[in-house]
């Protein structure tokens, strides 16, 4: 059934929530913008599963008022790394990450995200939903450009009930995707966000600490030194200080 707020003065949204810096902080950055949150997480199959944890870290710390988590096992599609068809990418260079999609792409990825969003936003009579995607410091994907976004706002209207009838605007929130990795670092700390309960590596060890060498992994470490923000991540490798996320 359908739910619409009876009280205007009551703003709902949909974020996102993987337990990555991004998502993290586009969630606080709703919270801090008054919206009451439903955090919706996905099981997609990914070898880094140590990134749902986080996502519920998050979502105690930020406060949220709904968290769910879907399981969805892309595994049977396949076709990147992150679902184990191929090995992660380790110590690419800047030029490398910026030439071609990489391995770590996973098909459809963020539509499929969007679409389980859009789905919990109709369902709670919501009509905007947060995501973390960044078109600056990213590793290419072609589902984080805002050209992609703009492209599923307007389905989003076309392919839902509340939509048609005109009940519901639906907004896709992206307030991070024309921010440097240090800007968004930045933004979350004077946000108060923790960043010792996210990940974002792709390929951990079976303890949870990054690897230091993935994509994903060199984005967030460069981030911090450029943000000047001391990075809590633990890794594997000599990097900083290792500091375990706090249990809540």
């Amino acid at each position: 059934m359908l739910k619409t707020d009876t009280h205007p003065e009551i703003r709902r949204a949909v974020v996102l929530l993987s337990g990555g810096l991004d998502s993290a902080t586009a969630a606080a950055v709703a919270k801090a913008e008054g919206f009451r949150l439903h955090a919706l997480t996905v099981d997609y199959g990914q070898r880094h599963r140590f990134e749902i944890e986080a996502a519920r870290r998050v979502g105690r710390a930020l406060g949220v008022e709904e968290h769910v988590l879907i399981s969805c096992d892309l595994r049977s599609i396949g076709g990147s790394a992150l679902l184990g068809t191929c090995d992660v990418p380790k110590d690419r260079s800047d030029e490398r990450m910026s030439q071609d999609i990489p391995p770590t792409y996973v098909p459809a990825r963020n539509t499929v995200l969007l679409s389980l969003a859009l789905a919990k936003a109709e369902q709670l009579g919501a009509g905007d939903i947060f995501i973390g995607v960044n078109a600056v410091d990213y590793s290419g994907y072609p589902d984080c450009r805002p050209e992609f976004i703009a492209a599923f706002e307007q389905l989003a209207r076309l392919a839902t009930k509340l939509g048609v009838e005109g009940k519901v605007g639906f907004r896709i929130h992206t307030p991070l995707i024309a921010l440097t990795k240090a800007e968004i670092i930045r933004r979350g700390a004077a946000l108060g966000l923790d960043y010792r309960l996210t990940h974002s590596c792709y390929d951990p060890d079976a303890m949870g600490r990054a690897c230091g060498r993935c994509d994903s992994c060199r984005i967030r470490r460069r981030g911090f030194a450029d943000a000047g923000v001391a990075d809590p991540t633990e890794y594997q490798t000599e990097a900083g200080p290792r500091a375990s996320p706090p249990a809540l």
